[in-house]
C-alpha cells in the first residue's frame, strides 16, 4: 500500500482557489520555463463559459478537440457531441459496448470486421472487460479548461499535462516524492481518452491516489504531437505536488541542467504531423 507523508490539508469539492492557481503558474515557470500549462476537466450540470462543441459528422476522436483547450479555448462535451463509442463509454456518457468488441480489439472477424489487434485473442478482451471500471460521473457536461483559464467558479477534478520526455521526468519524480513504494504513477492499458479521463478520475477519491501516464494508444496518437505523452492526476493529488515543488529535486543542480534544456527547446512545429 502506498504511504504518503502528510503535507497540506486538502479540501474536497471546493471551487478553484486563485492563490493556488497563481502559485502553480509561478512555480511551473520557475522550474519548467515556457513549457505549456496543463489542461483540466470537471463534470458539471452547467457548461458556463465553456463552448459546447457541435455534434460531429461520423466518427470523431475528441482527443483532437483538446488541441483547442491546449491553445486556451474552453470546451464542453456531453453525450451528444462525442463522436466515438469508446469516448462515450470512457467519459461515462454511455455504457454501451459495440457488438463483438472482443474481436474488434483483437483479431477481427474475416470478411466482416477489421480488428485493431491491440490484444492477441478475443478471450483476453472478454476477461479484461469483466473488471473494467465504471465511470461514476457527476454532471451532464464534461468541461475542459487550460489551467490559466480557470475561474473561481470552476472545480477542476483532474489535471492533464501533454509532456515531453524531460517534462515527464520531472512530473514522474515529483509524483513519487512522498510515497514509500515506487508506484506513485501507473500506466494502464487503455484508450487515449481512458488514460486522461477514466483512470485519473477513478483515483480522485482514493486516500493515496496515483497519477496516470498515458496516450500510448496508436489510434489516438495521430491527434497529439509526436513527442508528447500525457500525465494526468486528480486535483487532490495535484495540490499536494504543488506544495512539494520548492523542497524537491527541482531546486537542485541536477534539475537545473534539465531546466536549461527545456528552456532551450523551441516550441515551433510542435503540432507538425498532427491530425485535427
Amino acid at each position: 500500500m502506498l504511504e504518503a507523508i502528510p503535507k497540506i490539508i486538502i479540501k474536497a469539492n471546493i471551487t478553484m482557489d486563485k492563490q493556488l492557481k497563481d502559485q502553480f503558474i509561478e512555480r511551473w515557470q520557475k522550474y519548467f520555463g515556457a513549457a505549456e500549462l496543463p489542461i483540466t476537466f470537471y463534470y458539471s450540470d452547467d457548461p458556463a463559459d465553456a463552448r459546447p462543441l457541435e455534434k460531429p459528422k461520423g466518427h470523431h476522436c475528441f482527443i483532437a478537440d483538446l488541441n483547442k483547450v491546449r491553445n486556451g479555448e474552453s470546451i464542453a462535451l456531453n453525450g451528444q457531441n462525442i463522436g466515438c463509442g469508446g469516448g462515450l463509454r470512457y467519459t461515462g456518457f454511455s455504457q454501451k459496448i459495440r457488438p463483438n468488441f472482443n474481436y474488434f480489439l483483437s483479431c477481427g472477424i474475416p470478411l466482416e470486421m477489421e480488428g485493431e489487434r491491440y490484444k492477441r485473442k478475443p478471450e483476453l478482451v472478454s476477461e479484461m472487460m469483466k473488471d473494467f471500471p465504471d465511470m461514476d460521473k457527476k454532471g451532464q457536461w464534461l468541461v475542459f479548461k487550460r489551467w490559466d483559464q480557470l475561474t473561481e467558479n470552476d472545480n477542476p477534478e483532474v489535471v492533464i499535462f501533454f509532456a515531453t520526455p524531460d517534462i515527464m521526468s520531472g512530473l514522474f519524480m515529483l509524483a513519487n516524492f512522498d510515497y514509500v513504494e515506487p508506484y506513485g504513477v501507473k500506466t494502464p492499458f487503455c484508450s487515449g481518452c481512458g488514460s486522461i479521463v477514466l483512470y485519473p478520475y477513478q483515483e480522485k477519491n482514493k486516500e493515496n491516489p496515483q497519477s496516470i501516464i498515458g496516450m500510448f494508444d496508436p489510434s489516438a496518437r495521430p491527434y497529439v504531437p509526436k513527442e508528447r505523452f500525457t500525465f494526468a492526476t486528480p486535483m487532490k493529488r495535484f495540490e499536494q505536488l504543488i506544495g512539494y515543488m520548492d523542497e524537491s529535486f527541482l531546486i537542485t543542480d541536477t534539475w537545473k541542467t534539465i531546466h536549461k534544456r527545456i528552456c532551450n527547446t523551441g516550441m515551433d512545429g510542435e503540432h507538425a504531423g498532427m491530425q485535427h
